[in-house]
């Protein structure tokens, strides 16, 4: 029950946070970006690209949210067995809020709220986008659009979101061109990848914030399994027992090992001082931190050449033997 409950927890505070974010994004796409005409990335930009179409071509835009719907659900059916059920419905989920807080905040903003500051403005919308999209994507949510592209390269590869999106958005904003012509596409499009730039830093940051890691080595002698426990229990963190001894007193000692977040290291603090105020405690940031619980590691494995000719000449020396090995007496030879 109680690990019940904990899952429903986590589960809603994910959500809180990719509500949160993606309303973020919404607002500073609405109220400080989307009033300059300056068209962004992501699906918000496609969605850009075909509102300026199509009042140019038929008199009458096709609203942004929806092109951003559209779209992203015909993303999501090809990508459903990449990414994962988890993913797709929480993404779904985020398009169809993403979709009405766009669609709803745009006609609240028809003109910018910093009027004659442009670049200001865009900075402050471009900071507030980048904010929004990392915070949704630490916690298993997205956008949609490119961030589904970006959600695929990360669980296929080690690329970073943020460049992945770039990559993505540069044909989007690059469009700016040729909706608007030379003349006054050329300032769109500076302003567009200057909120490229910003967003993929700003998602970057958020996420590597969130997503980092620190090690706990803990020394209490006579409360050391009160600890583990505690943060076994509590912290929902796994605790390393190991041996030690001090040098000085020559004395065994128990020593914790604890690898938590960077934003779970004031509960560890909290749980430890409150039950042995004079534990003496080392705590030190970690580059990368991969397995259960951290970080999956992706490797792109290179395919292994296949050759007929070796294949059917192979003899058994050229096979290895991971068996046990009998040397000539019976007796199993030992493995180094």
């Amino acid at each position: 029950m109680k690990l019940n409950n904990h899952k429903i927890w986590v589960g809603a505070k994910d959500y809180f946070f990719i509500v949160f974010g993606i309303l973020l994004y919404g607002l500073g796409f609405s109220a400080f970006i989307a009033p300059f005409g300056v068209i962004t990335g992501g699906m918000a930009g496609a969605g850009q690209v075909v509102f300026y179409a199509t009042e140019k071509i038929f008199g009458f835009g096709v609203p942004v949210a929806v092109t951003m719907y559209v779209l992203n659900i015909l993303l999501l059916a090809i990508a459903y067995r990449i990414v994962g059920k988890t993913f797709v419905i929480r993404t779904i989920f985020g398009v169809t809020v993403v979709s009405i807080a766009i669609g709803v905040l745009m006609p609240l903003f028809p003109e910018p709220l910093l009027k004659g500051e442009t670049f200001m403005s865009i900075i402050i919308g471009s900071m507030m986008c980048g904010i929004g999209l990392g915070l949704a994507f630490v916690h298993n949510g997205s956008t949609g659009g490119t961030d589904i592209v970006a959600a695929i390269m990360a669980k296929k590869t080690n690329v970073s979101v943020g460049r992945t999106m770039q990559y993505c958005d540069f044909c989007i904003i690059s469009s700016s061109l040729l909706i608007f012509g030379l003349d006054e596409g050329i300032e769109r499009l500076v302003y567009g990848f200057v909120v490229l730039l910003v967003v993929s830093l700003m998602a970057d940051q958020t996420i590597n914030t969130n997503r980092q890691a620190v090690q706990f080595i803990i020394f209490s002698p006579h409360h050391w399994e009160e600890i583990a426990t505690a943060i076994n229990n509590d912290a929902h963190r796994g605790c390393t027992v190991l041996n030690g001894m001090g040098w000085y007193s020559k004395q065994d000692v128990k020593v914790l090992l604890v690898m938590c977040r960077k934003i779970e290291s004031v509960t560890i603090h909290r749980i430890i001082k409150s039950i042995d105020k004079d534990a003496f405690i080392t705590q030190a940031n970690v580059n990368g931190v991969y397995g259960q619980g951290f970080d999956e590691f992706k490797l792109k494995m290179p395919k292994p050449k296949h050759n007929r000719n070796a294949q059917d000449t192979a003899s058994p020396r050229a096979m290895p033997d991971y068996g046990d090995r009998t040397t000539h007496s019976g007796h199993p030879e030992k493995l180094s």
